[in-house]
């Protein structure tokens, strides 16, 4: 079952997350803000030779991109990974699930599903994968921005060894990041 009001205020009091506002608690859920570092995707041809090979998800090859700080103008189908504010440190009996606001959804941004947090997730921000799915309107997302909501889940703690504190890439990662190796 999703963690309450009352337990997200007890998580953010006990430094579970950081800079997060109890004016963003909701009724089973935190609204999360946009941060600073938002990397749109580039045209393949702004960078000759570099980029020529496709991505490879064996290979894990990084996407062309330009880093952009606190705004960014999403054109029709453009991409970008972005960060929350929201700085995470989940213990491993906690796993939380990133969701798209709905008022976002409503005007065609969309998160690409790849919310899920696994407990022991530690010291990183979250990465969200953006597209603008109309077809006629830029959507412009800035810094600051209610951007999502995180749902937290309490659970049998997880084994050490087990948990994404000693087998997760991305612990520590205060920026959007793209594939790591």
């Amino acid at each position: 079952m999703p963690l309450n009001y009352t337990e997200i205020c007890e998580l953010i009091e006990q430094g579970v997350v950081e800079n997060a506002d109890f004016k963003n608690v909701n009724s089973s859920s935190l609204d999360i803000t946009l941060g600073r570092d938002i990397y749109l995707e580039r045209p393949y041809d702004e960078f000759p030779g570099i980029w020529s090979e496709p991505i490879s998800l064996r290979s894990r090859t990084p996407l062309a991109v330009e880093k952009k700080e606190g705004q960014a103008i999403l054109w029709p189908g453009n991409f970008a990974l972005a960060c929350s504010k929201e700085v995470f440190h989940l213990p491993n009996d906690i796993s939380a699930e990133y969701k798209l606001k709905s008022s976002m959804a409503r005007i065609g941004l969309e998160h690409l599903n790849a919310g899920w947090c696994d407990a022991g997730w530690h010291g990183s921000v979250l990465t969200m994968e953006l597209k603008n799915m109309t077809r006629y309107h830029k959507i412009l997302i800035q810094e600051w921005d209610s951007i999502g909501q995180v749902v937290f889940f309490r659970h049998k703690e997880v084994p050490a060894d087990k948990s994404y504190a000693t087998r997760g890439r991305y612990n520590g990662d205060l920026t959007a990041q793209g594939v790591k190796k």
